[in-house]
């Protein structure tokens, strides 16, 4: 009896210990596929308000657009109004990784891409949809793509030309900005109003609206989309447009994030970045330009149009210089600026729609 039992037994304890075994490979198995099959989460950092266009009208048609053609192996969570990074920071903090992706304008960080604002001085584009092609164009031929390296871009975009909003202060000539502080977007902006007499006062678009109303700021310097996007039409009642300087955009996304997804995912993103992208943002723009622009019209704002500055006999020397000096201090940082200006003058022709 023993001698048969303890066969039996040991058979049984191999036949279990080889179960087990068996067992354990195939959860391993199953686990490791559930996992390759996990969501990538990608956190999407922008400043605009939820409300805008560029959130509404591009961003959140992308983000589903990535989500259905990766068959929801990817989802992008949009994080509007600067709630994950500050308007000025977003650029690093995608570089860094704290945020997946990130949308911001260049000029918020004075010096960081002293290439790609030399496609913001005046006369180089009258559009969003001029810029945004030029600035694609000069990102794919490699002529600014030196000043993004450590993230990975997605696509470049820009807004319409700026413009001055005011209370109740028509600025007409150079003069008319003589003691006044002038919110500037970005180096170039900042210049010319300095040059003219002005103060220049570096903000976000988040802070005008409250630094208009206290009075920390007499006017604004800023495209007409952002001036309705972020209500500063509701407190000025004066608009000087001309192309005096854009602003160029882009959206961009965490290299180690991007190298970090396989080849069809990787293609999805491919799939939705580039030029066509540039084009829809662009479009965008110059829309909420029209729009904004069409109801200080109708709720009777002072407006003035100066369509060609460099040719115009008030603002045509100062304009001159400032470009030649903005040329000169890239110089100075041992950057081909004459190049990339010529290249920039190319590209700005090809773009003219």
């Amino acid at each position: 009896m023993k001698k048969t039992l303890l066969p039996s037994m040991a058979l049984a304890a191999l036949i279990g210990v080889t179960g087990c075994s068996k067992s354990n490979n195939t959860a391993t198995g199953d686990n490791a596929a559930v996992g390759s099959e996990e969501t990538t989460i990608l956190r999407f950092s922008h400043f605009w308000p939820a409300t805008a266009a560029l959130h509404t009208d591009v961003f959140e048609p992308w983000a589903k657009k990535i989500e259905e053609e990766s068959k929801g192996m990817l989802k992008v969570e949009i994080y509007p109004s600067a709630t994950l990074s500050t308007a000025d920071s977003t650029y690093d903090s995608t570089a860094k990784g704290t945020v997946d992706i990130g949308a911001q304008v260049q000029g918020y960080v004075s010096g960081r891409f002293p290439l790609t604002e030399i496609t913001q001085l005046p006369g180089l584009s009258s559009s969003a949809g001029q810029l945004s092609c030029m600035l694609q164009t000069l990102y794919d031929d490699g002529v600014i793509s030196s000043e993004y390296e450590d993230t990975h871009p997605l696509f470049m975009m820009a807004s319409g030309p700026g413009a001055f909003h005011t209370i109740d202060k028509p600025i007409r000539t150079p003069e008319d900005l003589k003691g006044m502080r002038i919110r500037r977007p970005s180096e170039i902006a900042g210049n010319i109003i300095e040059a003219a007499g002005g103060t220049p006062v570096g903000l976000p678009a988040t802070d005008l609206y409250t630094s208009l109303q206290r009075g920390v700021i007499d006017g604004v310097s800023t495209p007409w989309d952002a001036a309705g996007s972020f209500r500063i039409t509701e407190l000025v009642n004066t608009h000087t447009t001309m192309p005096l300087y854009s602003s160029a955009l882009l959206v961009t996304m965490n290299k180690d994030k991007y190298e970090s997804l396989p080849d069809d995912l990787k293609k999805v993103i491919d799939d939705n970045s580039g030029a066509q992208m540039a084009s829809t943002a662009g479009a965008t723009f110059d829309s909420e330009d029209a729009k904004f622009i069409a109801e200080a019209k109708a709720k009777g704002d002072t407006m003035i149009n100066i369509s060609d500055p460099l040719n115009d006999p008030a603002w045509q020397g100062i304009l001159e210089t400032e470009i030649q000096k903005y040329l000169n201090s890239v110089e100075a940082m041992e950057l081909d600026s004459q190049t990339v200006y010529q290249k920039a003058k190319e590209a700005s022709a090809s773009c003219k729609s």
